[in-house]
């Protein structure tokens, strides 16, 4: 885990980011969650790990239910501004074991940051090729690898996994594309960051610009989801008020450019959460979004 970069960027932006309560309210609002309240938890470990190329980063973490299966499954993807030395996959492990709980696989993907060799093209070749690889093997871990098929991320995370229900939509010869690219049919974005163009152009944001500038190269129409080719997939969005890192304002803004371009993304905003409680079990956000999953593969009534 390597979420010390991280902790720092939200304890800086906390004080001045949540939102104006009343002093009832305030009386009443817990403290948002930092990040040693999850990652000082003992950590649930992946039952399999795999290899998808040469490079150290270049793995996947699979959790597999008890039973003889098969079980349905989703493609996670971590954040950490895109930079492996925030943040590796272990972060997620809490949300992946509580899934596995509820009889869902998990194909946690670690890819190479901006900062190991990623950005563009590297991040892409990693989170295409591991997705891809989901689809061919993950039939002998007992998962379903056949239709609804889920990619939830987290942060920057959020934005790969936009992209990768984006990515059948590019030009048939586009390497990041590949020959044979896996449909995604419902894309998760827990407080994600998917324009790059605006992640680019930020001042003061916690990621910085340098990240999101190197994830596009200038290949946005390749790489940002609000300029890539509209997909098929159903798009969530999950926000929290006082998350300082991704606050509401960042999903209210993607649903609007992808308003203004004939497509409906929905959003779920919960009161009185932070960043650190959208991948942490037991929070009312994460609820949400658990809920959304099982239903989305017919595992539970609306």
């Amino acid at each position: 885990m390597r979420m010390t970069a991280m902790a720092m960027l939200t304890a800086a932006l906390v004080g001045c980011s949540a939102p104006a309560a009343t002093e009832e309210g305030a009386a009443m609002q817990k403290p948002i969650m930092g990040w040693g309240d999850l990652l000082n938890r003992p950590q649930p470990k992946p039952d399999a790990s795999l290899s998808y190329g040469k490079d150290a980063l270049q793995v996947v973490d699979v959790w597999v239910p008890t039973g003889e299966g098969p079980f349905p499954a989703v493609i996670m993807l971590h954040g950490g501004c895109w930079q492996t030395a925030v943040a590796e996959r272990d972060i997620m492990n809490w949300i992946a074991d509580d899934l596995r709980s509820h009889g869902i696989g998990v194909w946690n993907i670690e890819y190479r940051g901006v900062d190991r060799g990623g950005g563009y093209p590297g991040t892409y070749d990693d989170v295409g090729a591991a997705a891809d690889l989901f689809a061919r093997a993950g039939a002998k871990y007992r998962l379903k690898t056949d239709a609804p098929r889920i990619a939830i991320g987290h942060s920057a995370g959020g934005h790969l996994a936009l992209w990768l229900a984006r990515r059948p939509g590019l030009a048939a010869d586009d390497a990041l594309r590949g020959a044979d690219p896996i449909r995604i049919d419902v894309a998760i974005s827990q407080g994600g960051l998917p324009d790059l163009r605006a992640g680019a152009a930020s001042r003061g944001h916690g990621c910085g610009a340098e990240a999101p500038a190197a994830m596009a190269r200038g290949e946005y129409t390749r790489t940002s989801p609000p300029e890539m080719p509209v997909g098929a997939a159903v798009e969530m969005q999950f926000n929290n008020d006082r998350d300082p890192i991704t606050p509401p304002a960042t999903g209210a803004a993607y649903i609007a450019a992808m308003a203004k371009r004939g497509r409906t993304v929905t959003m779920a905003v919960t009161p009185g959460e932070g960043h650190v409680e959208l991948i942490a079990p037991d929070s009312v956000s994460w609820g949400k979004q658990r809920a959304a999953i099982l239903q989305a593969l017919g595992m539970a009534a609306p």
